[in-house]
Parts: structure tokens; sequence; C-alpha cells
């Protein structure tokens, strides 16, 4: 988590300035938590509904991989500190919710011919794999530039969902 005068000096204020908006830390990341997932909703453009599974893939992924990039860093601090706060913790299950809803819509052609329980796993893992954190790993420690990471993440999620086309 950034240290008060981290916060301050982004904001162009004094630490001062910081804690007569909040009275601690914590308080300003669930502020922060609420406008955050706000703009992931209004960035979010909704699934593709009617393109082929690589299209939804590209976009699904594209999408995504923008978020990461943008929040990847408020949500690192979120889940760190989302033990000391029940309305961030709320905040982030809701959110997650949302996200696998989002991945069940985009890929519903796909999930729908599996069974119920390979179906779990399979919404299971595209959120694993498509997790914050699993683009900050490809990204700060195996260095990978956004598009080698996204190249990665299209390749798995071709793997992962099977195809609705005949054989």
């Amino acid at each position: 988590m950034p240290t008060a005068a981290e916060i301050a000096g982004r904001a162009g204020c004094s630490v001062r300035s910081v804690f007569e908006r909040f009275p601690d830390l914590l308080s300003l990341q669930v502020v922060a938590a609420s406008y955050a997932m706000d703009q992931v909703a209004a960035l979010a453009a909704p699934p593709l509904l009617d393109a082929d599974r690589n299209a939804r893939i590209e976009h699904q992924v594209q999408m995504r991989s923008h978020l990461c990039e943008i929040w990847g860093r408020l949500w690192r601090s979120l889940l760190v500190n989302r033990g000391d706060s029940d309305e961030l913790r709320q905040k982030i299950s809701a959110f997650q919710e949302l996200r696998l809803s989002r991945l069940e819509i985009a890929f519903r052609p796909e999930l729908a011919i599996l069974p119920d329980v390979e179906c779990r796993q399979i919404l299971v893992a595209l959120t694993l794999l498509t997790d914050v954190s699993s683009w900050q790993c490809m990204r700060e420690f195996l260095g990978l530039s956004v598009d080698e990471a996204r190249a990665v993440w299209v390749g798995s999620l071709q793997r992962l969902l099977p195809s609705t086309s005949p054989a």
C-alpha cells in the first residue's frame, strides 16, 4: 500500500490534507476502491455476444488487460488490506462476482456444451487465468510486454475453452 506521503504527492497536496479528508489510509482505500470499481464498470466494454469464439477471446483479453494495466496496483493494495475492512471485503467480493458473470456471458456458447461440474471448473480457471495477479506476474516478474502477455492469455483461453464448431 502506498504511504500517506506518496498519496499526497500523487494528489498534489500535503499529507495533512489527506488526513483532513480521511481519518486513516484504510478509509481512503475504501473510497478509492468504490471509485475504481465504478470506473472499471464504465470502461469495461460489454462482451461480444454474436462474434465467433476467437473474436470474443480477443475482445475479452484486450478489455481485461487494459483494465489490469490501469488498476493493477490499486487492486493489489485492496487485496492486501481486505482483512482490515468488512466494507472492502464486500466490494472485492461483489467485483469478483461481476467478473465471473461477465466471463460466463462472454463464453456462454462454449460453456453450455459442458456438464455443470466441468463448466464451473472452466469458469474458475478462466477467473484465475485472467486475474490481475496473473497479469502482474507476466508483466512485472516475467518481463513480458503488453502484447506478449496478451498473447499468453489468448493462447491459454483458446486451449481452455472448448470449440462449439464441429471437428
